[in-house]
C-alpha cells in the first residue's frame, strides 16, 4: 500500500528540525568548540547554529516546493517523498510497533533527515574551510574561525540532538505505555508466580529490582552515548578527509559513513522506544485478525 503524506505530517516534518536548532544554543569551551559569530538576546550565534538554520530552511523549502499541497494522486515530488518516507516507515515500524508508530515516526524521520544532511554538508566545498584566520611568517593561511560547520561536527550539536531524542522517548513512552507499564517493565518480576516457589519468586523480585536500578542508570547514560558516538564518527571522518587531502575513495566513504551514522542514531532511538512501547502489539493484532478470519 502506498504511503500518503498528510498536511499535518508535512508540518511536523518541516517543524521538528527547529527543536534541534534552538536546543543547540549552548556555548562550549575547548579546542573543538563552535565559533561564536554574533550575539542574539545574550545567546551566541555559532557557525554550527548558522548551518542548522540554513539546512532547516532548505528542508522546509524543499518539501514545500516538491510537494506543495498533498494530493490523492501524487505528483513527481510527492511520489519521491512518499517513497523515502515509506522506506523509512518499513524500517522503523517493526522496531517501534504499530501502536507507537504514529507518534514516533515524525521524530525518527526528522532526526534521520536532519543528521544525514548535516553529515553530508561537511563534504561540500567551503564548509569548514572558509572563514577567518591568519597568515604565518611563510604566508600560509591558517583557519581559526570557519564561517559554517556541520551541526554534527561539534559536541554541543550532537548533545542537543541526543536531548531531543531523549525527550521524545520520554513523551512517547508516557503517552503509549504510561507510568505504570514503565515501572513494571523496569522493576517488575517477569517470572510466572504460579510456576515458582514463593521464596524463589520473591528472591527474583529483589534481583529484578536491582536490575531495574541499573537499567535506570543506563537510560540516563543514553544521551551521552548517542551524542559521543555521532560526534566521534563525524569528527574522525573530517580529520581523515583533511589528512587524505579529500581523495575520492575517502570522500565516498564519508558519504556512506554519514548515512550509516544517521541510521544508527535513529535506529537506537527506535529501539529505546520499542523496548517500552512495543510489547507484542503487532503479534496480538495478527492473532486477532486470524481469529476473525477463522470465525468468518
Amino acid at each position: 500500500m502506498a504511503l500518503r503524506v498528510s498536511a499535518s505530517a508535512l508540518k511536523t516534518l518541516v517543524a521538528l528540525p527547529l527543536f534541534a536548532v534552538f536546543a543547540a544554543t549552548a556555548h562550549a569551551a575547548g579546542g573543538e568548540a563552535a565559533s561564536s559569530l554574533q550575539q542574539f538576546l545574550g545567546l551566541p550565534i555559532t557557525n554550527t547554529i548558522l548551518t542548522s538554520w540554513i539546512i532547516t530552511i532548505a528542508i522546509i523549502l524543499a518539501v514545500r516546493v516538491a510537494v506543495g499541497t498533498p494530493k490523492i494522486v501524487p505528483g513527481r515530488g510527492q511520489a519521491v517523498l512518499e517513497t523515502v518516507l515509506g522506506g523509512l516507515r518499513d524500517l522503523y515500524e517493526p522496531i517501534v510497533g504499530k501502536k507507537a508508530m504514529p507518534g514516533a515516526f515524525p521524530l525518527l524521520v526528522t532526526l534521520f533527515l536532519f543528521i544525514v544532511l548535516h553529515n553530508w554538508s561537511g563534504l561540500l566545498p567551503f564548509v569548514g574551510t572558509a572563514g577567518w584566520g591568519h597568515a604565518d611568517a611563510e604566508g600560509h593561511f591558517h583557519l581559526t574561525a570557519p564561517l559554517i560547520r556541520p551541526h554534527t561536527s561539534e559536541v554541543n550539536g550532537t548533545i542537543a540532538l541526543a536531548l531531543v531524542s531523549f525527550g521524545g522517548w520520554l513523551i512517547l513512552c508516557l503517552k503509549y505505555a504510561g507510568p505504570g507499564l514503565i515501572i513494571k517493565d523496569l522493576f517488575g518480576n517477569k517470572a510466572d508466580k504460579k510456576e515458582l516457589a514463593p521464596a524463589m519468586y520473591w528472591g527474583l523480585s529483589l534481583v529484578f529490582l536491582v536490575v531495574g536500578l541499573i537499567e535506570v542508570v543506563s537510560i540516563f547514560i543514553r544521551p551521552v552515548t548517542l551524542s559521543m558516538r555521532l560526534f566521534g564518527n563525524v569528527f574522525g571522518g573530517e580529520s581523515l578527509l583533511h589528512a587524505m587531502y579529500f581523495l575520492p575513495p575517502f570522500y565516498f566513504l564519508e558519504l556512506l559513513v554519514g548515512l550509516v551514522q544517521a541510521l544508527v542514531f535513529t535506529l537506537l532511538t527506535a529501539v529505546y522506544i520499542g523496548l517500552i512501547c512495543n510489547h507484542g502489539d503487532d503479534h496480538h493484532d495478527d492473532e486477532h485478525g486470524h481469529g476473525e478470519d477463522a470465525h468468518h
